[in-house]
């Protein structure tokens, strides 16, 4: 009888200790990064072609904000530019009236000073031929002040010109990643402004896995190491490898949703392991971290 009861007894000692080891090293759920499309303009979306669960890519454009306005914005302008354009051509066009009109006068001085230096024309006449030059300089002079408004108002309209091309660009709704939507807070035909949430959007591809380690376990991890992570399966618990791409540098107590209530009141340390997704990992979904996997 006794010989059976110390038989018992080593028996529960033995599985107390297999419990122990089989016990995780951390335990967490998983993240993605997620992001946040939001409006880039106001207006009425024409059309948002996403659905929950649909994978997009980047950057197809999924969507539109109406344009309509702006478009005829962007045709005011137009004509405005037109308009002072006709304008800068017609004091380029006096301009070159004058600049012809110089080249003369400056050929009829030339020709006034030889004759003077060789006794067959006067000082007056030498004078009158440089004042008409100096006149023709002062009038290019006046044409080139006139035109300097008009190019500042072409520049200040091709800045408008820019700005709302800027507007239309935005209107086009864009995926900036590719990834699994998420959520979708908007439909064609609503009213939307700038700021306002379209739909989330994470790339499933790589998932994050945060778990919690005491102050004990954190000398046998480091960044770059891999670690075994673990996720419930049908039959037995499904294996994936993993990389710890980050560990806390202050510690924390528990979050609520690990363990027990004993183990919530601990101090841990948060660490996060990247892991290549299969398709079967969901963001929320509870796993374990297992530095070193007993055989």
């Amino acid at each position: 009888m006794k010989k059976l009861t110390l038989t018992i007894i080593a028996s529960i000692l033995i599985i107390s200790c297999t419990k122990d080891n089989d016990r995780a090293d951390g335990y967490g759920n998983f993240e993605a990064t997620e992001i946040t499309v939001s409006s880039e303009s106001n207006g009425k979306i024409e059309f948002l072609n996403i659905e929950e669960g649909a994978v997009l890519e980047a950057p197809d454009q999924v969507g539109l904000i109406d344009t309509m306005q702006l478009y005829y914005s962007k045709q005011q302008l137009l004509a405005s530019k037109n308009t002072v354009s006709s304008k800068s051509e017609n004091v380029l066009s006096q301009r070159s009236v004058l600049n012809e009109q110089l080249k003369s006068a400056q050929i009829e001085r030339n020709r006034v000073r030889s004759m003077f230096d060789e006794n067959a024309a006067t000082k007056r006449q030498v004078d009158e031929v440089d004042g008409r030059v100096k006149v023709i300089e002062a009038q290019m002079r006046s044409v080139g002040t006139q035109n300097a408004p008009i190019v500042s108002d072409l520049k200040s309209i091709d800045v408008q010109i820019e700005k709302i091309n800027d507007q239309i660009a935005k209107s086009k709704i864009t995926n900036p990643i590719r990834g699994t939507v998420l959520t979708k807070y908007a439909e064609a035909g609503e009213i939307t402004a700038f700021g306002k949430p379209l739909y989330k959007i994470a790339d499933m591809s790589e998932m994050t896995l945060r778990v919690y380690v005491s102050e004990t376990q954190l000398s046998n991890i480091k960044i770059g190491q891999e670690v075994t992570v673990k996720i419930d399966g049908v039959e037995e618990m499904k294996t994936f490898k993993g990389t710890i791409s980050w560990i806390a540098s202050q510690a924390e107590f528990t979050p609520k949703i690990i363990q027990t209530k004993e183990e919530r009141v601990n101090l841990v340390y948060a660490v996060k392991v990247k892991i290549n997704n299969d398709g079967s990992l969901k963001i929320g979904m509870p796993a374990e971290m297992w530095v070193k996997e007993e055989i």
